[in-house]
């Protein structure tokens, strides 16, 4: 059986179910209206489909780097994509709300031993030098999810069904796994210790508690205390989880990660800066659709411009690392990302497609090249023996940042709403949502201004390192 030991092809192979998430993920906000319409439910409460997926990813990540060290990273990883390709086909069967909800939760666990194991399976091929070429091959393929995914996305469910678009991953899920078993050996199988299962059982508990808060504030979905209530233990169940990690001995969330100046910063800030930015795959397709009157494949075609721009960006990373280097390239564009989000406010029906395209496909690039920087610099300084406890907490501040992002656009649109006493979303509403986006991705500026100009320079090669 062949053995591939060139990062680069290990990269685009494990790429491949990162291409599947990325595509599920884009086209779910493609199809929204569509499914809101045919399950009978508002479109802006529908984002329980994107965030109940997203909680699960987080939930259960934190366990991905205990079970990949003890049944071994290949194995897992194949599981993964079979149960998340069997949770696709789930979804595109549902019939109802709760029907749809369960299965996103299943494609979420799917996806939280996927994306983890997948990413450590490469991270423990290469050295500090050979980083940022590796996630740059790892992203570019994954990028290709989101550039097809709004067009593809749309057209089917204008042309079949929004049922297609999940069915859609089975052929992809098959290719990926045949892949993996013929070209990827497994790494050597670590020792986890004896599993955490109080530490993950309360960081689990906190963020269940924290996304069913927000998700059910101020909607009228649920009774007037349960928001307060949920958001209460979220707080309580928080404290526990983080005095437990840090008494633990080998804790599921290794919080002294964060005293590696690199992996905070990507923590704490990049985790800012993607709930902001993790908005306009929400809002831009409702906004296209709700106020423009497009249809879905016509706000796919548009907003396909944001991906596109990303993918553009990739041979940029390297370079313009090595030549300004993390501190330098993380400021700047961190305010142009802002720019680029906060823009979206400004579009009007008079404005011409193409020119939204364009502005779209710019800031795409801004926040593509952050998400890789921060990604990048994530791993910069983590020891080999602690890989696997980092790829779990970054996966799960990744997806978390994710969900809050989703209803940080959806909490935007109701306040705008009440605000303007406006019965619907309508333009109004969606600028100021983009308005607020725009600040909380502004917000993750002062993290990145404390950073050492130095911050991952034997990644980034930047001072001749």
């Amino acid at each position: 059986m062949a053995r591939v030991k060139d990062p680069r092809a290990v990269a685009i192979i494990v790429a491949s179910a990162l291409f599947m998430q990325n595509l599920d993920s884009s086209v779910v906000a493609t199809a929204l209206p569509a499914m809101a319409r045919d399950l009978m439910v508002d479109p802006v409460h529908l984002s329980v489909a994107i965030t109940s997926y997203l909680v699960a990813l987080c939930v259960f990540i934190p366990v991905s780097g205990w079970v990949a060290d003890r049944f071994g990273a290949r194995r897992v990883f194949m599981a993964a994509i079979v149960l998340f390709t069997f949770a696709s086909a789930l979804v595109g069967l549902a019939q109802g709300l709760p029907s749809l909800v369960a299965a996103r939760i299943l494609q979420g666990v799917g996806g939280a031993m996927m994306v983890p194991v997948g990413r450590l399976l490469l991270l423990r091929r290469v050295s500090k030098e050979e980083l940022v070429v590796a996630m740059t091959w790892l992203t570019m393929p994954a990028l290709l999810g989101p550039v097809l995914g709004p067009p593809v996305g749309g057209l089917l469910t204008d042309a079949i069904s929004w049922r297609a678009v999940f069915w859609l991953n089975i052929p992809v899920g098959i290719l990926g796994l045949v892949l993996v078993w013929i070209f990827i050996p497994d790494v050597e199988k670590q020792d986890p210790g004896p599993l955490d299962a109080k530490g993950l059982a309360l960081w689990g508990f906190a963020i269940a508690f924290l996304m069913a808060g927000l998700e059910t504030a101020g909607r009228g979905i649920a009774p007037p205390w349960f928001a307060p209530t949920m958001l209460g233990l979220a707080a309580i169940a928080t404290v526990l989880a983080v005095r437990h990690s840090r008494r633990a001995r080998r804790p599921a969330v290794d919080l002294s990660l964060l005293r590696l100046p690199s992996f905070g910063v990507s923590m704490g800030g990049g985790t800012l800066f993607r709930v902001g930015a993790s908005t306009l795959p929400f809002l831009l397709p409702l906004k296209l659709q709700l106020v423009f009157g497009l249809s879905a494949s016509a706000s796919g075609g548009i907003t396909f411009a944001t991906a596109l721009g990303a993918f553009a960006m990739k041979p940029l990373v390297r370079p313009l690392l090595k030549r300004f280097g993390f501190r330098g390239v993380l400021v700047v564009n961190c305010v142009l990302a802002a720019i680029g989000v906060a823009v979206c406010a400004l579009f009007t029906a008079a404005w011409p497609l193409v020119a939204i395209f364009a502005v779209l496909a710019a800031g795409g690039l801004t926040r593509a090249l952050q998400f890789t920087s921060l990604a990048t610099l994530a791993y910069a300084d983590v020891p080999q023996d602690k890989l696997a406890p980092a790829t779990a907490m970054a996966g799960t501040m990744q997806q978390l940042g994710q969900a809050l992002g989703v209803v940080l656009g959806s909490l935007a649109l109701e306040a705008a709403m009440l605000a303007t006493g406006a019965g619907g979303a309508g333009p109004r509403e969606f600028a100021i949502a983009f308005v607020i986006s725009g600040l909380v991705v502004l917000a993750s500026l002062p993290s990145m201004l404390r950073m050492p100009a130095d911050a991952g320079a034997r990644v980034s090669g930047h001072g001749g390192r």
